[in-house]
This record gives structure tokens, C-alpha cells and sequence, in this order.
């Protein structure tokens, strides 16, 4: 499990980028980069890091589904995830 000031860091961060995302836009458009530097840092959507929805763990992400790895792997064998069942040949 991930730290919750970790998990919370990275909701903070999603609320900013969402916040600041129109004037971003407008500033590289108009190609104003002095602009865009005074902007917070976490404003940039690159900043942003893809977290498991259950566990915070940030590494072993799986897009389509949301969640590590890990996580995966337990709710798939017991059989919570529609259409994937475990490979055998």
C-alpha cells in the first residue's frame, strides 16, 4: 500500500492540471513560454504519474483495467474479472 500523502499528492496534482489546463493551451498557442514557466510545476500534465485504484502502487500499472498488477493478478484468480481466465497450454 502506498502512503496516503502519496495517494493525496497525486489528487492534488490531477485537481491543478485540470485547473490549469485551458490557460496552458492558450499560452503554448500563442507561443508565451516566459508565461508558461510561471505557471506551478504541477500544472504540467507530465507530472502525473499513473496509480493503482486500490493499492496507490505506482508501478506495474495496467491502463485498461486501472490497477497493478498485483491486484490484478488476485481479483483475475478469483475470477471478479470478466473474460480473463488464466492462461494454460
Amino acid at each position: 500500500m502506498a502512503k496516503e500523502s502519496m495517494k493525496a499528492r497525486e489528487v492534488k496534482r490531477e485537481k491543478i492540471v485540470a485547473k490549469y489546463a485551458a490557460k496552458r493551451k492558450a499560452l503554448k498557442k500563442a507561443g508565451d513560454y516566459e508565461a508558461l514557466q510561471k505557471l506551478p510545476k504541477n500544472a504540467s500534465p507530465i507530472r502525473l504519474h499513473n496509480r493503482c485504484k486500490l493499492t496507490g502502487r505506482p508501478k506495474g500499472y495496467m491502463r485498461q483495467f486501472g490497477i497493478s498488477r498485483v491486484v490484478f493478478r488476485e481479483i483475475a484468480n478469483k475470477g471478479l474479472i470478466p473474460g480473463v481466465t488464466k492462461a494454460s497450454w
